[in-house]
């Protein structure tokens, strides 16, 4: 006997937030598009490593627009959860690609180590400090919906290594400018790719975290078990199951075995109601399964495997 408290599927975390996302990537290319160009005209290995970073950030954004409006397609009979999961594919992908960027980036650095040329400041100034203001105005876009979606936390977390990023080019920026040590753009570049990282790590670890299915951070099996076994009428819980479809989609399934007389029509509904108001008070869901099994068959099943 099961018992889905909920079928629908709703909006996605990040299909709630789509709008910001737009907002978002608009800044980031009209940014990337002059700090190219700037890179180019300066020399600035910093300034571009900036650009590419904006650049990453912007594709990352695309994907996860467009994964959000496959996620939002309905279930079928062969996607029984429908595209939900494409978001965190998205999200995977926004995390090699931030990879990907940092080693070009640091790659292009060690390269360019004892033949640094010279950079046209102002210009390479000019262009970090528009960015940096950009990455502001993105971030207090983003501010809030980062703690519900994979995939708007993946563009915050951009945005904001390309904000310490800007500051790093500034910084270059005003060292060459006050001392003429061109290589302070070379050192910068390096420190925009090791700034990339950690960021990008951290993203790929929750990402692997939901593909393998593993219980949404926060939630404690032990304690949800012992709540259903605190119901009256139930004497055991086993096969329990916690995972996340995609963000802000949290899944729970358990077989319970409850007490011979409870199994009626009328005694049934009432203790899956019990149940699901427990469950609801400790997980947030509204997707929950139970399979109810009489503790009779329980002990038959005991005894076939002895």
């Amino acid at each position: 006997m099961g018992h889905d408290h909920s079928h629908t599927h709703g909006i996605t975390a990040t299909g709630r937030h789509r709008k910001r996302l737009i907002a978002v990537l608009a800044i980031t290319l009209s940014v990337v598009l002059v700090q190219v160009a700037g890179a180019v005209v300066s020399g600035s290995l910093s300034l571009l490593a900036d650009a590419g970073h904006m650049l990453s950030d912007a594709a990352g954004v695309t994907i996860a627009l467009l994964a959000a409006w496959i996620a939002g397609r309905p279930a079928s009979d062969q996607r029984t959860y429908g595209y939900q999961r494409a978001e965190v594919l998205a999200a995977l992908a926004n995390a090699l690609i931030l990879i990907v960027i940092s080693v070009v980036i640091f790659s292009e650095a060690i390269r360019r180590i004892g033949a640094a040329p010279d950079v046209q400041t102002d210009i390479m100034l000019f262009a970090a400090v528009l960015g940096a203001a950009a990455n502001v105005a993105s971030l207090v876009i983003l501010r809030g919906a980062h703690r519900e979606s994979l995939n708007v936390r993946g563009a915050y977390l951009e945005v904001l290594g390309d904000l310490l990023g800007s500051f790093a080019v500034i910084a270059a920026a005003v060292v060459i400018m006050a001392t003429g040590f061109q290589a302070a753009d070379t050192i910068a570049s390096v420190v925009i790719a090791l700034m990339i990282l950690p960021r990008a790590w951290s993203l790929l670890r929750d990402v692997v975290d939901v593909l393998l299915e593993a219980s949404p951070k926060g939630v404690e099996v032990q304690m949800i078990r012992e709540h259903i076994l605190s119901v009256e009428g139930v004497t055991d819980v086993h096969d329990i199951h916690i995972w996340t479809i995609t963000s802000g989609v949290p899944v729970f399934s358990a077989h319970v075995v409850v007490e011979d007389g409870v199994l009626n029509a009328r005694g049934a509904d009432q203790l899956l109601d019990k149940l699901i108001t427990c469950l609801g008070s400790h997980f947030d869901t509204d997707h929950c399964t139970f399979q109810l099994e009489p503790a009779s068959h329980s002990e038959h099943e005991a005894h076939q495997h002895a």
